[in-house]
This record gives C-alpha cells, structure tokens and sequence, in this order.
C-alpha cells in the first residue's frame, strides 16, 4: 500500500481488539504491519458467532492490511526471529498485562539495545502503574469502571453499555495518537520512545463535558437516556410512523423550530435554553404533541425546510447500504484467502492533496489467515538469524 505512513514497519504482538485496532489504523495509512501471534491465533479467531466457512468475522473487523506469523515467545528460536524483526522495526505495539513483555525477556532497556529509534506503543486495562495498574481489562469493564455506563441507558436506575466495544477503539484511537506524536519526535531526536495508554484512559478521555459537569461544577451525570442533559430539544422523538432524531443547538434554530411546528418561542419556560433544559419534559410533551400525525418523511423534509438539524436512526444494515456511506470510501472490497471477496468496513480518513486531488491509500489487504505469511517472513529475517 501507498500512504503517509509507506515505508515503516510496525510489529504487532497484540491481540482482542484494542491493540489489533491500532495496528489496522497504522496499515491503513500505509505502514508495514506483522502481526505476531501465538500458536493458537488471536483470541478473536475464536469470537462468535457469527463465523462464514469457520472464519470469525470479529477477527476480520481490525486486522486488514496485515501480515501474520505464528511465533512461540516461550522458544528461543521465536524470541531470536523476534529480535531481528524489531531490529528493522519502527513501531512496536503490544497489550499484554503490565510486566508481562518484561518477563518474556523485552525489557524497555533491551528493546532500546535491540533497536534505538524503537516506538513502542503498550495498551493495559486500567494503566501500567498506580494501585490498580496490573488489573486485567476488558471491554464491557472498563466501560463501567471508567463511568460510561453510568452515563447511558434510559435512566440513573438502568446502567448500559456502549453498543460496540467502544473502550477498546478508544484506547487503540488514542495509541495511534500516540505512535504518531513519538515518530515525529524520532524526527528531532533520532531516539524512539514509550508510550502507554489504557482502556480507562480512553473512557476518562471522552468524558467531555460530563466531566468538567463533576471537576468544575461538582455535578455528577446520569443517564438520561435519549435526550441530552445540557441543550434542549435535542433527542430523538416519536413520530406518526417511527421516530427522528433533531438537534437544537442555537437560539437562532430554536425560534426557527418553534416558528415550523407552532411553538411559542417566547414562552417564558422555553425562551432560552437554560430555561429548556429546566423544562425538558414539559418541552418533550409540546413536540411530541406537534409530531404526532406526521410521517417520519414529511417530518424530516420539513425539519429540512427549517433548516433543523435532524435525521433517521438506521439499523446496521441500512447504514451500509447508503450511497452516503460508500461515498465517502467507507466500505473497501478486498480478497480473502478462504471467503474469497468480501467486503468490509472502511478506514475513517481520506487524504487529499491540493495538486493531485484525493490521495487516500487504495487497494486494501484482506485479514490474513493464521499464520499466512510465516514461511516468507522467516526466509526474509534469516540471514539476519543466521549472521
């Protein structure tokens, strides 16, 4: 692949979904990625259902534009093909408890021996250090320890998870964030170095303004469900047939709104938004009123007419098979070694240069199979070994 991040490689030790994810963003944007693993594959190899002829489609979702090799770090003769492949490395990246890579003989002395201008990236649960920071994490974990749970849901009293393991993409978002700050500061330096981010860090890190609500104001968040706690109307709302989604952030779409669907905008309950908000319910109740005879479409073309930001909630389906959605180069189609063509969802950047248009690298690596590229991978490292 082309790219911005063409020529680099980046070894790969992770496994799940934190570190796999940051490994696939870095191959989307044009770096090397070998990925390491165990004898007995990924753990996500063996997530689901659902599996298509016996392959997880969980491990297909972060391991595009990937090589894979199968090494046993307990062995010598892997930790030795190891060592020569972080030796040409740039990035390392890897999820293992805190201690572990220290233990299987990685220390952050020897990978600087091994390799100087090494960029190492390590993922924990709940960080490497502190009173909890050998803690094993996970998704759904991290989510309510990290207070997004409390967050979501219909209310205070129904705790509820993000409906995609969104702990996990978060940690391995911000790693790339990372990564990319510590090989710029290779440029300077000429000398690699660490960085470490946790699943806790990714859920403190999207807190936003429900954290600053606590921090600044004292005021701890609850779930309100689909409405938002700081702006109103702002929330999905039934209608004749379904419902739709509409957001009024301004004073300015609010006396619009009002204007459309025969609401006094000067009622002294809803004249500005603070005093919306204190009369969310009552708000709620004098829209559902207005939309209740009307079609979600007719609804949405007039909330258009407006100018009022609004939209549908599609099902997973339905998003995929929106023009909108493959417009934007997020579906690629690639070929599998046993599923054949398949296509999968698409990287979130595209890039562009002002001369020659859209430069976004094409021409994506399916997933590999266990092991898939072991044979070349150990031909390419042996002369190496074997000097």
């Amino acid at each position: 692949m082309n790219g911005p991040l063409a020529g680099l490689t980046v070894i790969d030790l992770t496994r799940a979904l934190a570190g796999p994810h940051a490994g696939m963003m870095l191959g989307d944007l044009g770096a090397r990625v070998i990925k390491v693993e165990a004898p007995s594959g990924d753990d996500t190899r063996a997530w689901g259902p659902p599996f298509v002829d016996g392959v997880s489609t969980y491990f297909l979702s972060c391991n595009r534009n990937k090589e894979s090799i199968v090494l046993d770090l307990k062995s010598d003769t892997d930790r030795g093909i190891l060592d020569r492949m972080l030796a040409e490395a740039d990035v390392l990246l890897e999820n293992f408890r805190p201690g572990t890579l220290d233990r299987l003989g990685f220390t952050a002395e020897r990978l600087a021996d091994i390799n100087p201008g090494l960029v190492t990236l390590s993922i924990s649960g709940f960080g490497h250090d502190g009173p909890e920071g050998g803690r094993a994490g996970y998704d759904q974990i991290a989510q309510g320890e990290g207070g997004l749970m409390s967050l979501t849901g219909a209310d205070p009293s129904h705790p509820q998870r993000v409906g995609v393991p969104i702990a996990d993409l978060l940690a391995g978002i911000h790693g790339v964030v990372g990564v990319l700050a510590a090989l710029r500061e290779r440029e300077e330096t000429g000398v690699g170095g660490r960085v470490r981010t946790s699943l806790l860090a990714g859920m403190v890190g999207v807190h936003a303004f429900e954290g600053t609500r606590w921090t600044v104001a004292g005021e701890a968040g609850a779930a309100s469900g689909n409405h938002h706690p700081s702006i109103a109307p702002y929330g999905l709302f039934p209608c004749g047939d379904g419902a739709v989604q509409l957001s009024v952030g301004s004073e300015s779409l609010w006396r619009r709104f009002a204007v459309s669907f025969g609401i006094d905008a000067d009622d002294l309950r809803f004249v500005d938004n603070p005093a919306r908000v204190a009369h969310r319910d009552e708000l709620i109740c004098e829209i559902e009123q207005r939309f209740a005879g009307i079609g979600s479409v007719e609804l949405l073309e007039r909330l258009a007419a407006a100018g009022v930001p609004a939209g549908r909630v599609r099902t997973i389906d339905e998003v995929y098979e929106w023009e909108q959605t493959s417009s934007q180069g997020l579906i690629v189609d690639t070929v599998h070694p046993v599923l054949g063509a398949i296509r999968l969802p698409g990287p979130p950047l595209r890039f562009f240069d002002i001369h020659d248009g859209e430069t976004t690298p094409r021409g994506h690596t399916p997933p590999p199979d266990l092991d898939e590229h072991g044979a070349a991978l150990r031909e390419e490292f042996r002369p190496a070994l074997a000097g």
